[in-house]
Order: C-alpha cells, then sequence, then structure tokens
C-alpha cells in the first residue's frame, strides 16, 4: 500500500520539533564535549552571549531543513548568515581550523544522538524515512561547516594581508630610523678620532653617539615587543591589566623620578585579562611621552593611567578603554591631528633637549589597529593631554571580574572618548 505524503512527513516533522525542543539541552551538550574533547580554554568557548545567540538558531535552521526537505533551500540564507558569523566570531577569537572542523564534527555527534533517541521513541520508523533524515541532516550540517570555514578562512587571509602590510610600512620606518641613526653614530664617531678637537666637542660628539645608540636600542625593544604580539595567539602571554600598568610604571620610575613628575595609577583599574606586550607596548609610549614632555614650569607635575570597561550590550560592542593624562607641555592645535604620523614630532621645533624618533605614537596606533582596536587623543581647556586606546571586550567574564557589569545610558556612545573625572585630564605623548 502506498504511503500518504502526510506519512512521508511524519518523521522529519517529529525529528525537528525534537530538535526545536532540545535546543538549549543541545547547546549545553556541544558547549561542554568541545571543553571536554577540544584544547580549548573556557574563556575562549564562553565569551559572550554572542555564541549562545548563534547556536540555537543553527539549530533551528538544521530543524526546518530537515522538516521542509528541497522546499527549505531558500531557508538557508539566513542559515548562510549565522553561518558566517559564528565564522567571524572564532576568527576574532584565535580560533584555528582544526578547533573549528572538531566542534561542528562534536555538533554533528549530539545531534545525531538527539535523532537516535527520538527514534527509539518511533519504534516503527520505516528504513528509508530514517535514511532519508540523516542524509537532510547530513547535508545541512555540512553546508553549515562550509559557510562557517570558508568565512572564516577568508578573515584568516584578510588578517594575513593587513599584517603583511603594515610589515612593509613598519619596515620602512624601522630602516630609515635605523639608517639615520647609524649615520650619526658614524659621523659622530668619525670625528671623534680628530686631534683638533675641543674637550667640549669631544663631549658634544660622546652624547650624540649615545643618544643616537640609546634610540637605536628603543627601536629594537619595539621591534621585539610587537613581534611576539604578532605570533600565534595562544603563544602570548596574558597578564591582568593592573599588573601590565605596574610594570610599565616600574621600568620609568628612574625618568619620572628625574623629571620630578608624579605618575598615579587609578586604584579602580579593571582586573582583566590583556595582552601583556601589547598593553605595555602601548602604555609605556603613552606615559613615556608624558614624562618627557613634563611642563618643567609647574611645581607640581603629574601623569595619571586610569582604565574603564565598557559592557559588551547589543546595541553597542564591549571596549577595554585606557587613557594616560598629564598636565604637561600639551600640543597645539595644528600639530594635533598628525600625532600618530609616522616620524612626526609636535615638538621637534619648540622643545630642545628631548630625544624621539617619532615612531612610538605611530607604532601604537599600528598595534591597536591589529588588535582591532582606536587610540584617541583629548585636549582639555585647562591644558594638559589625554591620549587614550581601546581594546574589544566581548567577555562577559571581563566584566564580572572587573565588578562592571553595567550599561551605560543609551544616550552615551562608547565608542567616544568621555571626559577624565577629577583634578583633569592627562597624558602628553
Amino acid at each position: 500500500m502506498n504511503t500518504s505524503s502526510s506519512d512521508r512527513n511524519a518523521l522529519p516533522e517529529r525529528l525537528a520539533d525534537r530538535m526545536r525542543a532540545a535546543r538549549s539541552e543541545i547547546v549545553g551538550r556541544w558547549l561542554e564535549r568541545i571543553i571536554a574533547r577540544v584544547s580549548i580554554e573556557p574563556q575562549r568557548v564562553f565569551p559572550t552571549d554572542e555564541l549562545l545567540n548563534h547556536v540555537p538558531i543553527l539549530v533551528d535552521g538544521i530543524a526546518d531543513f530537515l522538516e521542509h526537505g528541497d522546499t527549505a533551500n531558500e531557508g538557508t540564507v539566513p542559515l548562510d548568515a549565522k553561518s558566517m558569523e559564528l565564522g567571524a566570531l572564532r576568527h576574532a577569537q584565535g580560533f584555528d581550523a582544526y578547533e573549528i572542523l572538531k566542534e561542528h564534527e562534536l555538533l554533528a555527534n549530539i545531534l545525531y544522538n538527539v535523532m537516535r533517541e527520538e527514534l527509539a521513541l518511533v519504534g516503527d520508523a520505516k528504513p528509508d524515512e530514517v535514511a532519508y533524515c540523516w542524509q537532510r541532516v547530513a547535508e545541512v550540517l555540512e553546508h553549515i561547516r562550509q559557510s562557517t570555514m570558508n568565512h572564516f578562512l577568508r578573515k584568516s587571509a584578510e588578517q594575513v594581508r593587513l599584517r603583511e602590510e603594515r610589515l612593509r610600512r613598519f619596515n620602512r620606518m624601522v630602516s630609515h630610523e635605523l639608517k639615520n641613526r647609524v649615520g650619526a653614530i658614524r659621523g659622530a664617531a668619525g670625528l671623534l678620532m680628530e686631534p683638533w678637537l675641543e674637550p667640549a666637542q669631544v663631549t658634544q660628539f660622546n652624547r650624540i653617539v649615545a643618544q643616537n645608540a640609546e634610540g637605536m636600542q628603543r627601536v629594537i625593544e619595539n621591534l621585539a615587543a610587537l613581534s611576539r604580539m604578532d605570533g600565534d595567539t595562544r603563544q602570548q602571554r596574558n597578564v591582568m591589566l593592573p599588573q601590565a600598568v605596574a610594570e610599565v610604571v616600574r621600568q620609568l620610575r628612574d625618568a619620572a623620578t628625574l623629571n620630578h613628575v608624579n605618575v598615579q595609577v587609578d586604584a579602580q583599574i579593571p582586573a582583566v585579562e590583556v595582552d601583556a606586550a601589547a598593553v605595555e607596548l602601548c602604555l609605556g609610549n603613552y606615559v613615556s611621552n608624558a614624562i618627557k614632555y613634563a611642563d618643567k614650569r609647574k611645581p607640581k607635575r603629574w601623569v595619571q593611567v586610569t582604565a574603564e570597561l565598557i559592557v559588551s550590550t547589543p546595541a553597542r560592542p564591549g571596549e577595554l578603554l585606557v587613557r594616560v593624562a598629564d598636565n604637561g607641555l600639551g600640543v597645539d592645535p595644528p600639530a594635533r591631528e598628525r600625532l600618530f604620523e609616522q616620524f612626526y614630532r609636535a615638538h621637534g621645533d619648540t622643545v630642545t633637549g628631548i630625544e624621539g624618533t617619532g615612531l612610538g605614537l605611530s607604532i601604537v596606533q599600528e598595534t591597536v589597529a591589529s588588535l582591532g582596536g582606536r587610540v584617541w587623543t583629548e585636549f582639555p581647556a585647562e591644558g594638559g593631554s589625554v591620549f587614550g586606546f581601546a581594546l574589544p571586550s566581548r567577555r562577559e567574564e571581563d566584566a564580572a571580574a572587573a565588578g562592571t557589569r553595567r550599561e551605560l545610558p543609551a544616550s552615551i556612545d562608547p565608542r567616544a572618548p568621555s571626559a577624565l573625572p577629577g583634578e583633569g585630564p592627562a597624558g602628553q605623548a
């Protein structure tokens, strides 16, 4: 006897309904198995609500594809979009291709187990109907896997291209800087061999050699820091932000003492995890500049380091904002737009006795951009400067650890730099 169309559709419909009803259970099993089977730290699996928003939608899409058969092909368009978003999310989290393929394999196994459990309850399912359902689920899972991987690989290729462009630009900067430094050292060293030099001239040329050697050392240190930062994300050294700030202040303690600058660190620095090389590089450049360009006319000179965590919401992404404020010389308005340009020194013609390469702020900008962040400056009416950088923060764990689980009023845009509360803004670079 022939089976009616409604009978043929009964099993796929029942299995699809079971998937929809069990979507939360499926997501929970999937995440647990990822942690158990794949070498992924828990915080990378549970970064925000983004992942929990993606997978239930994917499960619903799989159920629709199973239930409606060929008529569901148009429904793969939103499924593709969610798969691509998952690929972008995993890329942002630093996953590799193996980890993505493995987590899709685990999701498939869980879905098959859910179907097997439901088939056991049916009892009399026909083999051709079961085979059809297995085929449909396998087909849509492969579609999701390919969409996720393709977008992940496109993101990875774009990241490689951008890194290569930054590397070429940086190589040009460094080559130019080192060439000038080496030329100055060779010239001064050659003159030091002349017997006719006066003692004052010998002192002057020795100073030129020492200053340019120190400048080359700074460039090399920046190169080393950047090379560490561009390595495999799983090999990066992560520290808590207060620890990174304390290390920068320690390194610059002598310079601050010599310039009679009081470096203040806000006690409310959020206790969130950051990349040590990147944050210490950026913060070190900001604080160093603030110390160098302190206003010697002021009896009290200060630099203040503050940070704030903006929690991610559906309307706006989360960010970690770090600011360095000072009551120093500030920056004249005509120079403000060029502060992050390569080799540009805002005070090169107006302040004497201060060595600099003109590379520091451009390196900060390149470093922050490579992490998906941004830089900015503020110049309060009362004087001084504020130099800030912001890094993406998508993890709810960051907010919980920092004790800042809050949302900004809807009228405030967290991407816009906010005024520094208290004594006045800061940092000069």
